[in-house]
């Protein structure tokens, strides 16, 4: 009795072992899958970053465009009025 309960017992844990190594090898063939999606990922720009890139660049451009302003508005004011 006792050998037939280890037999079983050794072949329900060899199955959770061939499952185990099942698992790995699934997990090490994604490996390279990953590393190169986000070689990509990091090589490609997304339409929602290259939106928010040209946004940054419109905000700087009309910060340079208002203090240019503000400046030049500025030296007229201190300038010598001819009339």
């Amino acid at each position: 009795m006792k050998a037939l309960a280890l037999a079983a017992v050794s072949l329900a844990l060899s199955g959770c072992v061939v499952a185990d190594i099942a698992e790995t090898a699934v997990a090490v063939a994604k490996i390279p899958v990953k590393v190169a999606s986000a070689g990509v990922d990091a090589a490609t720009t997304s339409q929602s970053e290259a939106d928010e890139k040209r946004g940054r660049e419109l905000r700087k451009a009309d910060e340079n465009r208002a203090r240019d302003e503000r400046e030049a508005a500025k030296r007229a004011a201190e300038s010598p009025q001819s009339e």
